[in-house]
C-alpha cells in the first residue's frame, strides 16, 4: 500500500490548495464578475480586491452515483394521461434560484454564491490576455532565460559528461598517492636481493627467501591498487547563467497644455495608470520613459509626470523630435523593441499637425514595434487625429482609438493591447 502525504507548506491559508482548484474550475464566471467589477471603480483603485458574485446554479459540486446500466423499464402509479413515446410540453412559468417573489411565496430560493478575491487574484484577472503587440524580437516573460556554461568539474554526473583526461589524470595521482611507500620499498628490496645474490650468497639463504617474500607481497599490494576508481570520476560541470535578452521600452507622452482641462487629465493619468501597472506587473526587463508636453517637451520621472500642475500652449511635434532623440541615443541599434502610447485632446497648430504625421511616417514608426494614440475628447475629431488617421496607410503597426468619459478607459485599453492571434 501506498501513502501519498503533502508536506508543502501553505501558512496560515490552509485551503489554499482546494482554493486554486476552485478558481481554475469556474474560471469563466469569474472572468465574467470581474468585468462587471470594473465597471464600478475608479482606474486607481484597480489594484485592490473585490467582492464577486456567481449565480448559485454555476457552482454545483460534481458527485458520484450509482448508474443503472442498460435499458430500463419502470411503471410509476397514478399515470392515466400518457403512454410510451408521447411528447410532453415544457411547462411555463419559469424562475430559478434567487428569483423567487417576495411576499407570502412558498418557492425555496438560494442566494448567489459570494466569495472575495485577493488583490493578486483580481490583478491576474484584469490583466489576462493582455500583451505587447507585434514583440517580434523577444518574448517577455515574468522568468528570466538562462544559458549553460561550463564551470569546472564535479564528482557527480552522468555518464555522457565524464571528462576523460580529468578522470585518468585523478586516478593517476591516486594510484601514486597510495602506492608511493610500498613502490619505494620494492625498489629497496629489490635492490638487497641483487647486492646478496652478486655477493654469492645461495638461492636458500634465509635473508634471500625473506627478501623474495616480502617482494612478492609489495607486488601483490601494488596490483591490488585499481587503475581506475570511481573516486576519480570527474564530471564536466555545468551551470545556468542568466542570457541576455532584447529588452523593451514603453514612451508614454502625455499632453499638458492649456487646452486640456483637468478632467481631461485625470483621464489620461487614469490611462497611464492603468498602462504602468500592466507593464510592471507582466514584464520583467522592460524601461518605462516618460514625456509631458506643452509648447515645449520633457523628458521627467514618474512623479512629476503623474502630480506636476505645468501647463501652456500645444506644440505636439516637440514630444516627437525628443522621442526620436532619445530612442537614436540610448534605445538604438536593433537590441530594445520601442513602444509608445500617447494621449492628447488632439488640439494642435495645424500645421505642426502635417509636421508630425511626416515625423511619424518617415522617422519614428520604423524604429518601433507598436504605437498607439488616444485621443481624449467628446466633441469631434481635431486636426491631430486627422493626420494620424493616414498614419496606419504606411504602418500597420500604428492604433488609434478615442476616450470620451473615464468608463471608456478600459474598453479601450483592452482593445489597443489584446494578445495578436499567432
Amino acid at each position: 500500500m501506498t501513502y501519498l502525504i503533502d508536506r508543502r507548506l501553505q501558512g496560515k491559508n490552509k485551503s489554499a490548495v482546494n482554493r486554486e482548484r476552485f478558481l481554475r474550475r469556474y474560471k469563466a464566471q469569474i472572468k465574467d464578475a470581474v468585468g462587471r467589477a470594473i465597471k464600478g471603480r475608479s482606474i486607481t483603485d484597480i489594484e485592490n480586491g473585490e467582492k464577486v458574485s456567481i449565480p448559485v446554479k454555476d457552482v454545483g459540486e460534481p458527485s458520484f452515483g450509482h448508474a443503472h446500466g442498460g435499458v430500463w423499464e419502470t411503471i410509476n402509479p397514478g399515470n392515466e394521461e400518457y403512454q410510451k413515446g408521447d411528447l410532453i410540453n415544457r411547462p411555463k412559468g419559469g424562475g430559478g434560484a434567487g428569483r423567487g417573489k417576495a411576499g407570502n411565496s412558498d418557492q425555496i430560493t438560494e442566494d448567489d454564491f459570494i466569495f472575495e478575491l485577493s488583490r493578486e487574484e483580481f490583478m491576474n484577472y484584469f490583466f489576462e490576455d493582455l500583451e505587447l503587440p507585434h514583440m517580434v524580437k523577444t518574448q517577455l516573460t515574468a522568468t528570466t532565460e538562462f544559458k549553460n556554461q561550463r564551470a569546472g568539474y564535479t564528482v557527480s554526473g552522468t555518464p555522457s559528461n565524464i571528462h576523460v583526461l580529468r578522470s585518468l589524470r585523478g586516478a593517476l595521482g591516486r594510484r601514486i598517492a597510495v602506492g608511493g611507500s610500498s613502490r619505494k620499498r620494492l625498489i629497496e628490496a629489490e635492490r638487497e636481493l641483487e647486492e646478496l645474490l652478486l655477493a654469492g650468497a645461495p638461492l636458500e639463504d634465509p635473508q634471500v627467501v625473506e627478501l623474495k617474500k616480502l617482494i612478492h607481497h609489495l607486488h601483490t599490494r601494488l596490483l591490488a591498487i585499481p587503475y581506475i576508481d570511481p573516486f576519480d570520476l570527474r564530471y564536466s560541470n555545468r551551470i545556468k547563467v542568466p542570457k541576455p535578452m532584447t529588452q523593451a521600452v514603453m514612451f508614454c507622452i502625455m499632453d499638458v497644455s492649456g487646452s486640456m482641462d483637468e478632467t481631461r487629465k485625470d483621464t489620461a493619468k487614469r490611462f497611464f495608470i492603468l498602462l504602468y501597472l500592466f507593464l510592471k506587473r507582466a514584464y520583467d526587463k522592460i524601461d518605462v520613459v516618460f514625456i509631458r508636453h506643452h509648447t515645449a517637451a520633457a523628458e521627467v520621472d514618474e512623479d512629476e509626470f503623474f502630480h506636476s500642475r505645468e501647463s501652456g500652449g500645444t506644440v505636439v511635434s516637440s514630444a516627437l523630435h525628443l522621442l526620436n532623440k532619445i530612442i537614436d541615443e540610448r534605445y538604438g541599434g536593433g537590441q530594445w523593441n520601442s513602444y509608445v502610447a500617447q494621449a492628447s485632446d488632439g488640439d494642435n497648430w495645424d500645421n505642426d499637425s502635417v509636421l508630425c504625421r511626416q515625423l511619424l511616417i518617415n522617422t519614428i514608426m520604423p524604429k518601433v514595434q507598436y504605437y498607439t494614440y488616444v485621443e481624449i475628447t467628446d466633441g469631434p475629431p481635431q486636426n491631430l487625429w486627422e493626420q494620424y488617421a493616414q498614419v496606419p496607410d504606411h504602418h500597420p503597426n500604428f492604433a488609434m482609438q478615442k476616450i470620451v468619459t473615464p468608463a471608456d478607459i478600459y474598453p479601450v485599453f483592452r482593445e489597443l493591447f489584446k494578445k495578436q492571434p499567432k
